[in-house]
């Protein structure tokens, strides 16, 4: 992506300038009105001729206005056809038509497959939050995958629309055609059912492409195993998943277990095999040198090169009660879900500042979970006093978000950065890229905290 730079910071409150010349109100039906600068055609010949060396290959493309903000990102199977029919195809319905009055420039990372296009579009929605992306989304395009691990012979099953039901749902997703199309390719990889169990057979089941619970070839719990090898692929853990097969493999072998050691070769062969075909985002491509809100960490932090690796870390419980820790990573600015540990203290107190303390000392006996460029924890100059005497000495740098206990969407991101002498607050610009990626790593860790601390209760409760 291109280095032109959002202010992202302000040391007492934003002070965005919103006076270009060009500035227009949007009033289009189903969008709220809102203050756009609308590009001059000196920029928009700039961007043309840019448009001109796009590659002819899939990938996924932003869309930034003169602020350089990203104000919306897609996918493409071939990035210089679709790219090229914003500014060509005179057949746009108004809100097409307002947004790309709005583009000044257009970034793009190029994919080996239309499949690893759709699911880097997920992650960087999600990271960016991009204001066209919700004005421009048709609701009835948007999916997630939805598995209901509770139920005995769980099925995997399409959604638009999550419910409080304690299923997982794995998404959003912004094309369905494509996202099919994963699953169909997995499902050959690992056999699920793709609607209720009734115990019958179905010509699916002489295909292969279910477990075969209904003639006896898996049983309910070999089929959950496999279910969760399917989520951790969703969910981008990928390399995660083939270094378990090959352990799993191994030592079936050495126990002579030798039909179970096929099955885990025959999965990895065809995991190794799917690469060719699919790759959902390993995240290793990125180019995080043009990342605006890594190149805006690393100048506040004074850092060598931005930070590739973030850790995030929140604490939950009742009262002192079933108190658990969440550390949630980021890589490259985007989610990293395999990577993500929880904790559940040793010694259960309502006291944060301890519990923080003990949650990073048990972090850093782990040296095979990798070296973290930064730590952002959730609070402000106590939480990082409860720590300093762990991450000052192991050289690890590390902030805090201080948002008074606040978890609202709205609430504003002041980070709190230890200096030589004290501390330093620095309120974010909320539409920055920067304020985007620390609240999306703070809410995250949050929520993956309050998730663990919610199922303990619960299990407190049956016993």
């Amino acid at each position: 992506m291109s280095e032109d730079s959002n202010l992202a910071v302000t040391r007492v409150k934003s002070t965005r300038e919103e006076n270009h010349p060009s500035s227009a109100k949007l009033t289009i039906k189903g969008v709220k009105s809102a203050e756009a600068k609308i590009v001059d055609s000196e920029t928009r010949a700039k961007l043309l001729v840019k448009l001109k060396t796009l590659p002819a290959a899939p990938g996924v493309y932003f869309h930034k206005d003169l602020d350089g903000n990203v104000i919306y990102v897609g996918k493409a199977a071939v990035l210089k056809n679709r790219v090229r029919q914003y500014f060509h195809n005179t057949n746009k319905d108004p809100k097409t038509e307002a947004l790309v009055r709005e583009i000044a420039d257009t970034d793009w990372v190029v994919v080996d497959t239309e499949m690893d296009a759709l699911f880097l579009e997920s992650e960087m929605i999600k990271r960016y939050k991009p204001k066209w992306n919700i004005l421009l989304r048709d609701d009835k395009n948007v999916n997630y995958v939805r598995i209901d691990m509770k139920s005995e012979v769980p099925f995997v099953g399409f959604t638009r629309t999550p419910q409080d039901d304690k299923a997982d749902y794995i998404g959003p997703f912004y094309s369905k055609v494509p996202l099919e199309k994963a699953l169909r390719i997995l499902r050959k990889v690992f056999p699920y059912y793709d609607k209720p169990y009734d115990g019958k057979k179905t010509l699916n089941t002489d295909l292969g492409l279910t477990p075969g619970i209904e003639v006896g070839k898996s049983s309910p719990q070999e089929y959950k195993k496999n279910l969760r090898k399917l989520k951790l692929y969703l969910q981008g853990g990928r390399h995660k998943l083939l270094k378990d097969l090959e352990k799993q493999m191994n030592q079936a072998a050495r126990a002579e277990r030798f039909e179970e050691a096929a099955e885990a070769r025959s999965q990895l062969f065809a995991l190794r095999e799917l690469q060719k075909k699919i790759v959902f985002s390993d995240r290793e491509f990125l180019d995080i040198s043009s990342d605006q809100a890594l190149l805006e960490l690393q100048r506040i932090l004074d850092l060598s090169s931005p930070p590739r690796r973030i850790e995030g870390y929140d604490i939950s419980h009742q009262s002192g009660t079933n108190v658990v820790g969440s550390m949630v990573v980021f890589v490259n600015g985007v989610s990293d879900r395999a990577e993500y540990r929880k904790f559940k203290l040793r010694r259960q107190q309502n006291n944060d500042f301890a519990n923080l303390h003990e949650v990073l000392e048990r972090r850093l006996k782990h040296d095979e979970w990798g070296r973290p460029d930064l730590i952002l924890l959730d609070g402000g100059e106590p939480q990082l006093e409860a720590v300093k005497d762990l991450l000052g000495p192991a050289g690890i740098k590390y902030i805090g978000r201080d948002k008074d206990g606040s978890h609202a969407r709205n609430a504003r991101v002041e980070i709190v950065v230890p200096r030589n002498i004290g501390y330093e607050h620095v309120l974010l610009d909320s539409g920055s890229h920067l304020a985007k990626l620390i609240a999306r790593i703070d809410d995250e860790a949050h929520r993956f905290a309050v998730t663990y601390h919610t199922l303990l209760k619960r299990k407190g409760m049956l016993k």
